[in-house]
């Protein structure tokens, strides 16, 4: 193995362990100036769709997990399947989330499971995010089950 393809391999893991720590602040209350920080100054968090929002720059960001902070009280996000490709100081990946969410006023218990597309930029020797979308692709109650709340996409 060369040193190139060692450096490929350190910044793979580098930006695994960035997904595992946005998923911990997730789990922490969607802890927003924690999530902020993972973010370069002028970066974005999206949803295609238009149902979690959109955050452009890290006070946008910050705000929009104030949001979710505000509105689900319990989460669990559980990353996997990470597909990464790196490019110099640039790399591009998708993950797949399953989790359990519980929101602070009705209780509601809810399954979330979707797929993140992301682009990652070394600033100084850290990965940070560029942008992430989140595309959710099930939304479904707790009791009710996943089968019958498959996102139009699915169809």
């Amino acid at each position: 193995m060369d040193q190139k393809e060692l450096q490929c391999l350190l910044d793979i893991e580098a930006i695994k362990h960035l997904k595992y720590t946005y998923a911990g602040f997730c789990d922490d209350d969607h802890n927003p100036d924690e999530v902020a920080k993972l973010f370069v100054e002028d970066g974005v968090w999206t949803d295609p769709t238009g149902t979690w929002g959109t955050g452009t720059g890290r006070e946008g960001i910050r705000k929009l997990f104030q949001g979710f902070a505000e509105a689900i009280d319990f989460s669990q996000h559980n990353m996997f399947n990470p597909r990464i490709q790196v490019d110099g100081d640039k790399a591009t990946g998708t993950w797949y989330l399953l989790g359990p969410y519980r929101f602070r006023k009705t209780k509601k218990e809810m399954w979330l499971a979707g797929a993140y597309l992301e682009d990652y930029v070394k600033v100084n020797g850290e990965w940070k995010y560029q942008t992430m979308r989140f595309t959710p692709r099930i939304w479904a109650g707790h009791r009710e089950g996943w089968t019958r709340t498959l996102l139009q996409s699915e169809e």
